[in-house]
């Protein structure tokens, strides 16, 4: 049998398909099962997964209509079976995977906008629930696939070769020791200020002016060493951070999002926006501290591991759900408001409550 994972949207999607893949794997340990993607972090997270024989890795956004559509047509009739890694609630999406032409294609039914994104070219589907993880979205699809009475909801995987640890170890030998013995403390803080930029998701970011304020207050409190994490364009985003914290913190700049992630292991604490990166800390079991504006966090939060969710709880959140559509806001009195009202001493609170137990 040969199955194809198409893991076509953002990194934290595609590893949230991960626990899936483990279940597909023990049940079919003969199977071929490829994944297709088309952001170079999801290909570093699944190239080193044992359950995957092989990622495919084209740019559809790069490469334009035509050099896309002979892509997808050299797949054609090459599977049985294809999956559609939730959320995937785009045209595009399911018209490539009809496009590929597998004898069974799984994906969720949206209870919005499903036709209008021709959710309807997937012959078999669930309908998507909104109490519900985008883990267990992803199971229930090999749930059906499968033909299972139950499923065991597993973690999230990330995989590691020996140069990914090595790297790791030299950061902190070369970067982090020496700072830790200086400051006399144990206590590693990742931050990562960032998040996807695309469809205006830059509005789910918690201001940077508090990162700061939160990063001088952990280091006067408990002599924290502060860690600010990101990809190359949000190496600015970092500096400005570090520069309101009087250049305190290590930016921590890689080549790869896997190097990144080793270095995050080094961590006792990850706060974050909702992010890649958030799920990430969760599938390396890591403490987190997630911060929330518009998004549902059914769907997202970290995914079993010790975490404390901060938002606001206002009467509009949450008001995105997964959609083509840019990320908007209908308050009249202040726009984005269920973000910008995370105050420091909220996320202080969960701090304490997480890290001390208080």
């Amino acid at each position: 049998m040969r199955i194809l994972i198409i893991a076509l949207s953002g990194i934290g999607d595609a590893l949230m398909f991960s626990p899936a893949l483990s279940i597909l794997r023990k049940n079919l340990p003969e199977a071929e099962i490829d994944l297709l993607c088309m952001i170079k972090g999801v290909k570093e997270i699944y190239e080193l997964n044992s359950k995957v024989n092989r990622v495919i890795h084209f740019n559809f956004l790069k490469e334009g209509f035509l050099k896309s559509l002979f892509f997808v047509l050299k797949l054609r009739r090459k599977y049985d079976v294809t999956f559609n890694v939730y959320p995937a609630n785009r045209k595009e999406y399911n018209i490539i995977a009809c496009l590929i032409g597998a004898k069974k294609r799984f994906a969720v039914r949206y209870l919005r906008k499903d036709i209008s994104n021709l959710g309807f070219l997937n012959d078999q589907t669930i309908t998507e629930n909104d109490s519900l993880h985008s883990v267990q979205e992803n199971l229930a699809l090999v749930k059906k696939f499968l033909n299972l009475p139950s499923i065991e909801e597993e973690k999230m995987e990330i995989f590691f070769n020996p140069a990914h640890d090595n790297y790791a170890e030299r950061f902190l030998l070369q970067t982090l020791t020496s700072k830790l013995e200086t400051q006399n403390t144990k206590l590693i803080v990742g931050f990562h200020a960032g998040c996807a930029t695309l469809k205006n998701h830059i509005k789910r970011r918690w201001e940077p002016e508090k990162f700061a304020q939160l990063g001088l207050l952990l280091k006067q409190k408990y002599n924290a060493q502060i860690l600010l994490f990101g990809g190359p364009d949000e190496y600015e985003l970092n500096a400005r951070i570090n520069s309101l914290m009087y250049n305190s913190a290590i930016e921590v700049k890689t080549n790869t999002l896997i190097e990144t992630a080793a270095i995050m292991k080094q961590c006792n604490l990850f706060i974050t926006n909702d992010s890649a990166l958030m799920h990430i800390a969760s599938a390396l079991g890591l403490k987190v501290i997630a911060l929330f504006g518009p998004t549902n966090t059914n769907y997202v939060h970290p995914w079993q591991t010790e975490h404390v969710i901060v938002k606001t709880n206002l009467d509009c959140q949450p008001c995105f759900y997964y959609s083509p559509k840019p990320l908007t806001c209908t308050r009249s009195d202040l726009q984005f408001k269920c973000i910008k009202d995370l105050s420091v001493e909220m996320v202080m609170k969960a701090v304490e409550k997480l890290e001390f137990g208080s």
